[in-house]
């Protein structure tokens, strides 16, 4: 997971294809290498620290739930 600062009120686009060289924050890379894909768009209510998933496998995006420890994830291929 990638631990960030949010601001209350700010518009933020969090990567869920996993290709974004911003992570966990989308820059477009979705478009070319996952199509079919598109950012989860959120924007907080408050001003907080906050773990923002980075396996795209939580059950509460954009939030880590600490699922990047289970073994489907740990044992996951991954690409090159």
């Amino acid at each position: 997971p990638f631990l960030v600062e949010l601001k209350a009120g700010k518009k933020y686009a969090w990567c869920s294809c996993g290709h974004s060289r911003s992570q966990p924050f989308c820059d477009g890379a979705h478009k070319k290498a996952a199509p079919g894909l598109s950012p989860l768009r959120f924007t907080p209510e408050e001003d907080a620290r906050a773990w923002l998933c980075g396996c795209k496998r939580t059950r509460s995006p954009p939030y880590c739930d600490g699922t990047h420890r289970e073994a489907a994830v740990q044992g996951a291929q991954v690409s090159t």
